[in-house]
């Protein structure tokens, strides 16, 4: 009896420090697996960072998704993002930032989605309540300030975010003219602190899809949400 309690309080013990323990989404680039696709992503980053917006439209699919809500194409593009100047750092974030080839079989290598945190967050994890950090050496701070004491620096570890506490700012005079400054966060190993929320992705952030068609690449969606 003795021996089977002492077995079931180590399960336990093992189990708590196994949910204690650090969990990390690390950068993937599989671009370079296809040299046509490598170019294309090189051209149209290079065409984002001038703000090319006809370059851009050019390689969009003429059935590209960009919400939820039905909105397609050149039309649907005009709508969602009126505000063009939001439109550029979600894009060139989204295109420096990795991802995988996702398609089928002997067509695997016609399909790329953009960045790797879309496919890559842990499915066992709420995508609502978990997000990621966004690059590496990021700073938890004490504070919600740039001059607060560092708690730890770090790197792609998966974080729970507690949202009600994050610090808005406001980004112009509409009502949802705001964004996210600061994230109060935890690690899944218990560090918690603050951290920038620039630094702060959730994995259902804006993504991008493309597909090789006829032998050009496109843009098949860019959106966000769930």
């Amino acid at each position: 009896m003795r021996k089977f309690l002492l077995f079931a309080f180590l399960i336990v013990v093992v189990a708590a420090l196994g949910f204690a323990q650090e969990r990390f989404v690390r950068p993937v680039d599989e671009a370079s697996q296809d040299s046509s696709f490598l170019a294309f992503r090189t051209k149209l980053i290079a065409a984002a960072e001038r703000k090319d917006l006809k370059y851009v439209q050019s390689i969009m699919d003429p059935k590209i998704e960009l919400s939820f809500g039905g909105d397609t194409g050149l039309a649907g593009f005009r709508r969602v993002w009126k505000k063009q100047a939001g439109f550029w750092p979600e894009f060139l974030t989204v295109l420096k930032n990795g991802g995988r080839f996702v398609g089928e079989g002997k067509n695997k290598m016609n399909s790329f989605s953009a960045p790797y945190l879309f496919l890559d967050m842990p499915e066992d994890l709420d995508v609502f309540e978990y997000y990621a950090v966004f690059g590496s050496n990021v700073n938890l701070r004490e504070a919600p300030k740039g001059d607060a004491p560092v708690i730890a620096q770090l790197s792609y570890n998966i974080l729970k975010i507690d949202e009600p506490s994050a610090i808005r700012r406001k980004t112009g005079p509409g009502e949802y003219d705001w964004t996210y400054d600061w994230y109060k966060v935890e690690t899944l190993g218990g560090q918690k602190g603050w951290m920038k929320a620039e630094l702060v992705r959730s994995s259902i952030d804006f993504r991008a899809g493309f597909e090789k068609k006829r032998g050009r690449w496109v843009m098949t969606f860019f959106l966000a949400g769930d």
